[in-house]
């Protein structure tokens, strides 16, 4: 039987951080973007919001070579190129899907997910206006889940969720295992395993102790 592993990105594969923190870090706007990180996480931005208002924010200054520098210079979490060669090698599929920009998320098919959705943002420089149906929440995160599944010939219950905040607890209740990854009450105390570290490797194993 095959599986189909879920992966959050902000503060999940990015250790303490997320996709516009990075990218508001190499424009010198830190202060402004944990603003509205703290206006998001208090309920008074909903995920439309908190991209018009990113995007107000950066506007034509944000490049792809700023994109790319934030990427580069994120605090992944270690070894996940390795947990993808493996779920790789199983015959297994992996996916990220992400509340984060669309620009920033699909970098890491490249590291070898099966599949990468983010919000659909403007195209950089960002000149246009955000769409609100491109943008992701907490329920996009499960019809993606749904899509994907259908597209492999698999069901809810052959996947595994990985997230640490409240944006994941809709998924980790559609699927049969989760795992809270430097999480928050909101998705800990819902998850079927818990891990607290660097290394997406270990994160895995809990898994595969569990499920293989």
């Amino acid at each position: 039987m095959s599986r189909l592993h879920l992966f959050d990105l902000d503060g999940t594969l990015i250790h303490g951080s997320a996709a516009a923190i990075e990218i508001s870090r190499q424009l010198g706007m830190e202060a402004q973007i944990h603003e509205l990180e703290r206006d998001f996480a208090a309920g008074r931005l909903d995920p439309v919001g908190f991209a018009t208002a990113a995007c107000a924010l950066w506007g034509e200054a944000l490049t792809e070579a700023v994109v790319t520098a934030a990427f580069d210079g994120a605090p992944w979490l270690d070894g996940v190129r390795d947990v993808w060669a493996d779920i790789a090698a199983r015959s297994e599929r992996c996916a990220v899907i992400s509340l984060s920009p669309h620009f920033f998320v699909e970098r890491l098919l490249a590291w070898g997910a099966d599949a990468a959705h983010g919000s659909r943002w403007p195209e950089v420089p960002l000149r246009g206006a955000v769409d609100p149906a491109g943008i992701l929440d907490a329920a996009a995160k499960v019809r993606i889940a749904d899509e994907l599944c259908a597209g492999y010939g698999l069901e809810r219950a052959d996947c595994v969720a990985y997230g640490d905040s409240m944006s994941d607890a809709l998924l980790f209740a559609a699927v049969p295992v989760s795992v809270a990854v430097n999480a928050d009450h909101h998705v800990r105390d819902i998850a079927s395993l818990s891990y607290t570290g660097r290394d997406l490797r270990e994160a895995y194993a809990l898994v595969g102790a569990r499920v293989h």
